[in-house]
């Protein structure tokens, strides 16, 4: 019997437009009725012998019989079976689209067999430790252990304990960009640990408007720091899937970090927990800064919103009393594991330009100063915002030949290099171009689908490529030794990294270390800078506080301001910086 597509019912609108005459000014001005609602889509359904088949189709890839169906969200087939065309589109175990098929169909498809993957002592004791929490009835863990501890296996050992406490059925998982490798890196992780007989769905920070209207009884919420603003959009779905301002039937949240913040104003996120801690009300805390304020925290409001303390005995003091809710508590709120291979080495590597190279930097700086002022005198913080993001994108530009030159050396001394930009046409192509063009095969996870991610990984990995040129700051594996996905190891070649520009926030400088830096691999990692320039002091910045800016929030931010001093943005707000 050949597949049909589903369509809906009610594909006309049954709404007519009105048009209304002109009247007089005294008299009654007609009101058009009210537009009627559009009806929802049709819930796709099977007939004898079909099956519903949602499908991950890419954007604008074509999809031929498969009909979108705006209220799943995605590409639906129907049918008996799927046909060779849109093979490529049938969904992988535990994703957001094979989630929705299994809950459309009477019974879910089965789950291949996956490599079986051993859990560490560490990661069992730490499971023991959520779940104490959850049975206690807590709202929200953080798990903030250092990178490459084994946060994913922990995490997945949680929610089966979990579900042996309380009815679980359901569980969703967000996690980083990009979706290519950290959607595959936790389905892989949950076949291998075994998934219990829960029902997971996996996506990203970046999808998950396309869940935020389904209810799940237990979230883990992977660099969970992405929601660290209530301004954002994403704040909006994140309130929604988590249950953050609802009294009951809300899941039991596990955030995981290794860097929850910069500042304790940046947790909203756990507010739900601190209600709890405090037997208080949920909407007590949907204003975090008011009720941190109300606690007694040295909290501010500020030209650009609620500020923390500059005193350092009162960010001491507000971060002691932090870590008290959440560690003090019987039994605690959080577990952070620093890693047992010790932390990574950081050091900076001076740049010395040449007298043109010196002159377009000094130039280039002082037209950045004129700039800076000009927008600060006007108060126009688009604009300082701007200039900011220009001076550093062309002053890492006059730079890129000594990366090249320092990568090249690394690689003849038969070593890895692992090299961070933030830029794409300022730093990531004239560096990877450049390294090609001298013979080194060079890997790329940068750019909206320039690659493919996970191939491009896995030919660092394998060896294949001795160079990996990245943007993302976390959620990927860069580590010598790692087993991939078929099983085999990856190459024991030493790592090295490198900063082509010293990031301002310790938040992604201590994520990024930790993709080469981690699951017992050692790497050590260099910054960058133009030697006697703004560079090298915020560098030095960066090097010395990079240590503290770890599990505690906030551990110490003082570095965001003597950064922004030093570049005269002291008057812009702190995401120009640590967002921008």
């Amino acid at each position: 019997m050949p597949g049909r597509p589903r369509r809906s019912k009610n594909s006309r609108s049954t709404s007519s437009r009105t048009t209304s005459r002109r009247t007089t000014t005294t008299a009654k001005r007609a009101t058009a009725p009210a537009r009627s609602k559009k009806p929802a889509p049709e819930t796709p359904s099977a007939g004898p012998g079909e099956r519903v088949w949602v499908l991950a189709v890419p954007f604008r890839a074509p999809a031929p019989g498969a009909v979108w169906h705006a209220g799943l969200q995605a590409h639906v087939w129907v049918g008996p079976d799927l046909p060779p065309e849109l093979a490529p589109y049938d969904p992988a175990p535990y994703t957001f689209e094979r989630f929705l098929e299994d809950e459309l169909n009477e019974k879910p498809r089965a789950v291949p067999l996956a490599r079986p993957m051993t859990p560490r002592d560490q990661q069992c004791d730490g499971a023991d430790v959520v779940a104490a929490h959850a049975a206690a009835g807590g709202r929200v863990f953080l798990l903030g252990d250092d990178p490459g501890v084994g946060k994913t296996g922990t995490a997945i050992l949680a929610v089966k304990a979990i579900a042996e406490q309380r009815d679980v059925r359901t569980v969703l998982v967000i996690a980083d960009r990009p979706a290519a490798i950290t959607i595959p890196h936790w389905t892989r992780s949950i076949a291998g640990f075994g998934d219990g007989g829960l029902r997971w769905c996996v996506t990203t920070w970046d999808r998950l408007a396309k869940v935020s209207t389904l209810r799940f009884d237990v979230v883990v919420a992977d660099e969970a720091h992405m929601v660290r603003h209530t301004t954002t959009q994403r704040w909006k779905h994140w309130k929604a899937v988590s249950g953050a301002g609802r009294v009951k039937d809300a899941p039991f949240v596990l955030a995981c970090t290794a860097t929850p913040a910069h500042t304790p104003l940046e947790l909203p996120y756990l507010a739900p927990e601190f209600a709890v801690r405090h037997g208080e009300s949920i909407r007590e805390w949907a204003d975090l800064p008011k009720r941190l304020e109300a606690h007694g925290f040295h909290v501010e409001r500020g030209r650009y919103g609620w500020q923390w303390s500059e005193d350092a005995d009162a960010r001491r003091t507000d971060l002691t009393r932090l870590q008290s809710w959440l560690a003090d508590a019987d039994p605690p709120a959080t577990l952070h594991r620093p890693a047992p291979w010790g932390p990574v080495s950081v050091t900076g590597t001076p740049v010395a330009l040449t007298p043109a190279e010196r002159a377009a930097y000094e130039s280039e700086w002082s037209e950045f100063r004129a700039e800076m002022q000009l927008a600060r005198k006007a108060r126009q913080s688009a604009k300082g915002r701007a200039a900011l993001m220009r001076f550093r994108q062309k002053a890492g530009l006059i730079r890129v030949q000594a990366t090249v030159d320092w990568v090249r050396a690394q690689v003849e001394a038969e070593r890895q290099v692992a090299v961070s930009v933030e830029f794409v046409e300022t730093a990531a192509d004239p560096i990877r171009e450049a390294l090609l063009d001298a013979g080194i095969p060079v890997a790329g996870i940068y750019g909206r689908d320039r690659f493919d991610v996970e191939r491009e990984r896995l030919r660092f990995q394998r060896g294949d490529a001795m160079v990996c040129v990245f943007t993302v700051t976390a959620s990927i594996s860069l580590h010598a030794g790692e087993t991939l996905p078929d099983g085999r190891a990856a190459s024991d070649t030493p790592r090295v990294g490198l900063f082509h520009q010293p990031r301002f926030s310790g938040i992604q400088a201590r994520q990024v270390t930790g993709r080469t830096h981690r699951d017992g691999k050692t790497s050590p990692w260099r910054i960058a800078f133009a030697e006697d320039t703004v560079e090298e002091q915020v560098a030095r910045v960066m090097v010395e506080r990079l240590a503290v800016s770890g599990s505690a929030a906030g551990a110490d931010t003082s570095s965001l301001r003597e950064i922004a001093e030093l570049l005269d943005a002291d008057w812009l707000p702190a995401a120009a910086l640590v967002d921008g």
